[in-house]
């Protein structure tokens, strides 16, 4: 009996922490190259898409300072399609500049697995408030629509 209750307050902990966790896109790789002021980006999200109605709707590279640099929208969801890379560019920062990339959920907006780092020596892991920067979700490009 008391095995039971151990292993059913166990599953508990992870339906929440799966929960939790399902909330945000985590950006889990980033990689650039180009040349000075003019990087393209690869970025790897995983994010709980549903469909239109859940979804990872952009991903974005910021300063450190939360100033908003560079934006890729993502036009539709990638349900089936997990975790998913996709690349934008130019990018106008210089190699040795460390950056932020973070990516944005239409219905949860920040909170996910952010990277940070530069050009020259690649990018870690990093957990941010889901306020820094807050208001970098009203500016554009926007998502205007999603197709599936």
């Amino acid at each position: 009996m008391l095995g039971q209750d151990n292993e059913e307050a166990s599953n508990e902990e992870e339906a929440t922490d799966d929960t939790d966790e399902n909330l945000f896109a985590d950006v889990i790789d980033v990689s650039a190259k180009g040349s000075d002021a003019a990087y393209s980006f690869s970025v790897t999200i995983s994010s709980p898409d549903t469909g239109c109605t859940q979804y990872a709707d952009w991903w974005e590279v910021l300063t450190q300072e939360g100033d908003l640099v560079y934006r890729r929208v993502l036009a539709h969801s990638h349900t089936e399609e997990q975790p998913f890379t996709r690349s934008g560019g130019a990018v106008e920062i210089g190699p040795g500049q460390t950056i932020i990339v973070r990516a944005h959920m239409n219905t949860s907006g920040y909170g996910g697995v952010a990277m940070r780092g530069t050009v020259e020596n690649g990018y870690e892991e990093i957990a941010l408030e889901s306020t820094f920067t807050a208001d970098a979700e009203n500016k554009g490009p926007l998502p205007e629509s999603c197709a599936f």
